[in-house]
């Protein structure tokens, strides 16, 4: 028998739903955050929440959850490596929040819900911040990581800095050498610096080049408050590209607002939400919003509703690229660090 809740139609049950995310190993700190936002979301919307560990295997910690929990909704990891091994695995519709990669597109996995702004568009976006006029004559040096995540931030980089006649050396490194990339750079004449890595790898390259002065520098973890703070006293001119800003965040369509969000969340986890706690949070919302507008809960049937929506988060915009299956309502913002904290030059939309 179903009943109706507000525009819902459900079974006389509670819906489960299931994260799947890095609690251990070193994706852990965002997976962590999330798995604490989505908490948040369950309990407001009365949603039973099981949370399963995706490290070392994210297709065992999907299968295990599928086959321990009747679940309603399956929300995937944190990092876009474990996000796209979770589209493989997934069962049914992945809706995801931490995976900021173009390799999940429609064509390839037709059962995933885009969340975040794909990476191609982090560094693509600060140099389309920056004053071209500034940059004639410029040569810039992209240290980019051999992973999937670095490839698509570089190949956005290089397509954004094209666009303006940027000449760009793009220099490829090996996960974990982020210190011998930044030696191989130190000898060359170059005018910017670009750098899209783990933030480790990222950490070990700011603690290296920083030391000289650049026409420009930008560090995708440069965009989050936590990551480069040993390092904050050479981060004055510094940019990065964020997907959240909580003081940015717009007055939402769906769900609770930012203001409500951030104390709920210090609350519960004792320090500030980081992006991906928005997201994961977001993602929530946006389910439950497309569950309403479906009038019922089968996964595909949201996901068709999903892909009609328009609306606003505290997240931000929320809107399918109707061929790819990607985000392009959400866009990523540009921030430069000034006397140790980050302004917003352009706001996350």
């Amino acid at each position: 028998m179903r009943t109706v809740v507000g525009a819902v139609m459900i079974r006389r049950k509670r819906l489960c739903a299931a994260l799947v995310t890095p609690l251990s190993g070193p994706l852990a700190r965002y997976g962590r955050s999330g798995a604490t936002a989505l908490r948040l979301w369950a309990a407001e919307a009365g949603v039973d929440l099981a949370i399963a560990d995706a490290h070392p295997s994210v297709a065992a910690a999907v299968t295990s959850v599928a086959e321990q929990h009747r679940i309603d909704v399956l929300f995937g990891p944190y990092g876009s490596g474990p996000a796209v091994a979770a589209a493989r695995a997934a069962p049914s519709v992945l809706w995801n929040h931490g995976g900021a990669s173009a390799r999940l597109v429609r064509q390839a996995f037709p059962h995933v819900v885009n969340v975040p702004a794909p990476a191609a568009t982090y560094l693509a976006a600060v140099i389309g911040a920056l004053d071209a006029a500034e940059l004639a004559g410029a040569q810039a040096v992209l240290l980019h990581s051999r992973t999937g995540f670095g490839r698509e931030v570089a190949a956005g980089a290089l397509g954004a800095a094209g666009d303006i006649g940027l000449e760009v050396i793009a220099i490829p490194f090996d996960p974990g050498d982020g210190d011998g990339a930044a030696r191989s750079v130190q000898g060359r004449g170059a005018d910017v610096l670009l750098v899209a890595g783990s933030f480790d790898d990222e950490l070990a390259i700011a603690a290296r080049l920083l030391r000289r002065r650049w026409r420009a520098a930008a560090f995708v973890a440069a965009g989050v408050d936590e990551i480069l703070t040993t390092v904050a006293d050479r981060l004055t001119g510094v940019y990065g590209p964020c997907q959240w800003l909580p003081d940015a965040a717009p007055q939402p369509q769906d769900g609770p607002d930012s203001r409500w969000f951030t104390t709920a969340y210090l609350q519960a986890a004792g320090s500030p939400p980081p992006y991906p706690a928005a997201a994961a949070f977001a993602a929530g919302v946006l389910w439950q919003r497309c569950t309403q507008d479906a009038g019922e809960t089968m996964p595909d049937a949201v996901q068709a509703a999903a892909e009609r929506l328009t609306t606003t988060t505290l997240f931000g915009a929320f809107r399918l690229d109707p061929v790819t299956g990607l985000q392009e309502g959400h866009r990523v913002g540009v921030v430069q660090w000034r006397r140790g904290r980050r302004q917003t030059i352009t706001p996350p939309s």
